[in-house]
């Protein structure tokens, strides 16, 4: 495909403030889902502040400071053991559980020996000898990369030696953490109507505060002043935000600085909200820059072109890896890493984008178009993230009828993606107000890449 450049008037953005909750409900099915796919007497979902994705998807409960850990037993038993400062947060919790205080989920110094150990909180609770359990960490081990698969990973040693002593060393102790997270079977990956609005909100949120930045940066700006344009108002955080910018090797993951904006410079900025995640990068031009286009921008363009027309139901994530390789051409540029991810409150949830990957794209998914070219020359930038649904058409009817506003803004950034001469599967929701929408010189803002009719 032909790719050029084309002035497209930037859509309207907007920052809204009344974000979308999810019903008390949907959380009690997430309970019962994953007690009931674990197979286990208990289940025990671990969170901490890095780590807090998991047990907010399950109970509306992110740990601002501390430890937490959910435990599901039969019969509907659920109990949240938390440290000290935890107990005064509980009230975000979105359904009934029972509350246990651990100071050992403490802070150093803090009161830590005037509450039950963690193995007697845990013996109260249940466990006992002869029990089985399934622990949900926030990573899982691949067969490749581990001799011991079903064995718990990224779950703290210390509470793996509790559970393991008043269960037994005979005791069937598993890993269940893919059955939230994997690409195939986990719970997190498939999202619902209200799921999904929740995540647009996020969308909305990031690609505002994205191009506010970009509009915005200058020469003379120092990078911190260039993004406080985002406006941000305190909204929890997926990412680190980014503002970076130079002529020389330009590390993309850190934060503002003090450093002065150049005119040439490479630049790029990026946040996230739970549930999405917005970049653009480019160079801090005026005037195109051919060269840079014609090796550059638009081999980037026409990778991320074919990602958003080979996405659809039934497709595999092998399919969609070959395309966006295909649409590099002889241009010597890669995706650093899997071309598109899934996402949820955490910016990375798994993939099943990856070379020769039979895993199926699915209904409820949301995914990141995130796909990192590489290598660029030292001095250049160039990326353009967004977020995007999938949907088949009993969910899309739901959309639209319980979410009429949201199905209208949807329907609008189509027709944006239609104006840049990409045309997406019917399945393809695209959240972020400007998906696709790809400016290289960012002082020409307003003059984007799109795909050549005479392509």
């Amino acid at each position: 495909m032909k790719i050029i450049l084309k002035q497209v008037p930037m859509p309207r953005f907007e920052s809204p403030e009344e974000i979308p909750t999810i019903p008390a409900y949907e959380y009690e099915t997430r309970l019962t889902n994953l007690y009931q796919s674990a197979g286990a007497d208990w289940v025990l979902v671990y969170a901490d502040r890095e780590h807090a994705a998991n047990l907010t998807w399950l109970i509306n409960y992110d740990p601002r400071f501390e430890e937490a850990l959910l435990v599901l037993g039969s019969g509907g038993k659920r109990t949240l053991i938390v440290g000290n400062e935890g107990l005064g947060y509980l009230p975000v919790v979105r359904v009934p559980v029972d509350v246990e205080l651990c100071q050992t989920f403490s802070l150093n110094s803090q009161p830590r020996a005037t509450a039950a150990r963690l193995k007697d909180v845990l013996a109260k609770i249940g466990l006992r000898a002869g029990q089985s359990a399934s622990l949900v960490g926030w990573k899982y081990l691949e067969p490749e990369e581990t001799d011991t698969p079903n064995a718990p990973a990224y779950f703290p040693a210390f509470f793996v030696d509790v559970v393991r002593g008043l269960l037994g060393p005979a005791a069937r102790l598993v890993d269940g953490t893919a059955l939230v997270m994997h690409p195939n079977v986990g719970l997190r990956n498939i999202n619902t109507a209200d799921q999904i609005a929740a995540f647009e909100w996020a969308a909305r949120t990031a690609s505002a505060a994205v191009f506010n930045i970009l509009r915005s940066a200058r020469p003379g700006m120092s990078e911190m002043q260039a993004i406080s344009r985002m406006n941000y108002a305190g909204q929890p955080l997926s990412m680190h935000p980014i503002f970076v910018s130079g002529k020389g090797e330009i590390n993309g993951l850190r934060s503002a600085s003090s450093k002065l904006i150049e005119y040439g410079d490479g630049v790029s900025t990026g946040l996230g909200y739970w549930g999405s995640l917005s970049c653009r990068a480019g160079m801090l031009l005026g005037q195109p820059d051919e060269d840079f286009f014609q090796n550059i921008a638009a081999p980037y363009f026409s990778a991320v072109t074919a990602w958003h027309q080979t996405m659809r139901i039934g497709a595999t994530g092998g399919e969609v890896f070959q395309a966006v390789s295909a649409g590099f051409g002889d241009s010597g540029l890669r995706s650093m890493l899997n071309p598109g991810h899934l996402t949820s409150y955490e910016e990375w949830t798994s993939s099943p984008i990856r070379p020769d990957s039979p895993e199926k794209i699915r209904s409820g998914m949301v995914f990141q178009v995130d796909i990192i070219p590489t290598p660029l020359p030292a001095g250049k930038q160039m990326n353009c993230e967004d977020t995007v649904a999938i949907a088949d058409a009993s969910l899309r009817a739901e959309l639209s009828t319980r979410f009429p506003e949201l199905w209208a803004r949807v329907q609008a950034r189509r027709a944006l993606m239609t104006a840049l001469g990409i045309h997406p599967a019917g399945e393809i929701l695209p959240l972020t107000d400007a998906t696709a929408y790809l400016p290289p010189f960012w002082l020409a803002s307003d003059l984007v890449c799109a795909v050549s009719k005479e392509a």
